[in-house]
């Protein structure tokens, strides 16, 4: 029993190392105030929607996407942990995940790396899921739980007024524990890996200063769109860059900030 308990504690030391791997796009090493991801499964998830929510519509839902893993639009391939959002609405995940998945009002395809979407259903109750496929719309099992919420209402607002082109960052509260989450978030910008080189799309850039000493830089070239992170007790000022994917020193957006305290 005592062996493969050892066992057991060395897939789950190898499996947060290579999500670690991920995380830092790649590279073997990374800043040592990332943190692996606690959890060893990825997953495509609602960032502000959850089981048992109402809401009115027009909603813009925001995704987002943990484990190391990123966005990859479908112009161009990309790295081996990454995809493109679906939103499955009233549809159970595929019994066949080596089949493609169809386009239809019940599989909405992101494929130029969206993190975002503006809901227009009609009031009722639905049940929706997240979940990321590769370049030729193959599922990953990279998915979230489903959520079942009751649109009460669908107002007259214009839907495209609600997409403002931005980026935001989501932190929790402060003060916080080691490690912790900080989400990223793009609106009417794609999300894609450098190396892709592609147009109009862009990656994210997280600078993290204390208040005394060196800031630390995070660069998320493989399309990441959050990391954990375990700086010392103090705190700090974290800034979000979007950067063009073919011009490096061109920002897409205004950077957005926060504040953060560890304790």
């Amino acid at each position: 029993m005592r062996h493969l308990k050892h066992i057991a504690l060395l897939l789950l030391s190898a499996a947060a190392a290579t999500l670690a791997f991920a995380q830092n796009g790649g590279t073997s090493k990374l800043h040592p105030w990332q943190a692996p991801p606690p959890r060893v499964a990825a997953e495509a998830y609602f960032t502000n929607l959850k089981d048992g929510d109402r809401i009115e519509t027009p909603f813009v839902l925001k995704f987002g996407l943990s484990g190391g893993w990123g966005l990859a639009p479908i112009a161009n391939k990309g790295s081996e942990r990454s995809g493109h959002h679906h939103l499955l609405v009233n549809r159970d995940l595929p019994l066949n995940f080596k089949e493609a998945l169809p386009f239809n009002d019940q599989y909405i395809h992101f494929g130029k790396g969206q993190m975002e979407t503006v809901l227009t259903l009609a009031p009722g109750t639905y049940t929706l899921r997240m979940l990321l496929a590769d370049q030729n719309h193959l599922p990953h099992f990279v998915y979230s739980k489903p959520a079942t919420i009751t649109v009460t209402k669908k107002n007259d607002t214009d839907p495209k007024t609600l997409a403002v082109k931005g980026v935001s960052l989501q932190v929790a509260q402060s003060p916080v524990k080691n490690p912790f989450r900080v989400q990223f978030h793009a609106s009417g910008i794609n999300v894609a890996q450098r190396g892709q080189g592609l147009a109009e799309s862009g990656h994210f850039r997280l600078t993290v200063t204390p208040s005394s000493g060196a800031p630390a830089v995070m660069d998320f070239q493989q399309g990441q769109t959050e990391v954990w992170l375990s700086p010392p007790v103090g705190s700090y000022s974290l800034k979000l860059d979007m950067l063009s994917n073919t011009d490096g020193n061109k920002l897409l957006a205004e950077p957005a900030a926060a504040q953060v305290r560890v304790e």
